[in-house]
């Protein structure tokens, strides 16, 4: 079950950052998180098919998304900005600012690129432990798989394309794997060669290798 709170944590802020900016307004007044998801409900259903798969998630797992509250209708406000943009613009003056939709916007920008390379590193790590438990060869298959599943995530929280996948891909390698395959890092070595087989696969397919 934990593993479903790594994959759905960040995409509830992926949905926050798509239902505001389908305002078109920069509002927060009007922002609605359950309108966003029925008239996106064909691409959620497709997204949420997508990490059963790349995650190897039964019913139990997939059901900790209803339980998280995420993705139903409720009040989206300051507070679940500053959370979604990891506070890197949560000051008082700015904070102050967002009845102004400039301010609003700048930090959705910010949510949607935290939580869409949140999201991409969860479904990575947790399809290469899934990959290590079934003796599956790493980054074949799953590869393709966490494209699709990224590109809709992407279309749900900016579909002007102002966060593309291969951007995405690129956050998460600098900000994130570094740190898994730094020979310090406690990550076992069939992990790490997990990780780096990941890396190459979605190259190949999101920047088209070498």
């Amino acid at each position: 079950m934990r593993r479903a709170r790594w994959i759905f944590g960040p995409l509830g802020g992926v949905v926050v950052a798509g239902a505001v900016n389908a305002t078109g307004t920069g509002e927060l007044a009007d922002v609605s998180v359950g309108e966003f998801l029925a008239r996106r409900r064909d691409d959620f259903e497709r997204l949420m098919d997508g990490i059963r798969l790349v995650c190897r998630f039964d019913d139990a797992a997939m059901g900790i998304a209803d339980g998280m509250g995420w993705f139903g209708e409720y009040e989206v406000d300051a507070a679940h900005l500053a959370l979604h943009s990891g506070y890197l613009a949560a000051t008082p003056e700015f904070l102050d600012r967002l009845d102004q939709p400039a301010a609003v916007r700048r930090m959705c920008r910010m949510a949607a690129d935290l939580q869409l390379t949140e999201f991409l590193g969860a479904l990575i790590g947790v399809a290469v432990q899934a990959e290590a438990e079934t003796d599956t060869e790493a980054g074949q298959g799953d590869a393709a798989r966490i494209v699709d599943v990224l590109a809709i995530a992407c279309d749900l929280a900016d579909p002007t394309g102002g966060t593309a996948p291969a951007q995405v891909f690129r956050m998460w390698r600098v900000a994130q794997l570094p740190g898994i395959l730094d020979p310090r890092s406690h990550t076992p070595p069939y992990l790490k060669a997990g990780f780096r087989a990941h890396d190459e696969a979605l190259e190949t397919l999101l920047l088209g290798g070498a």
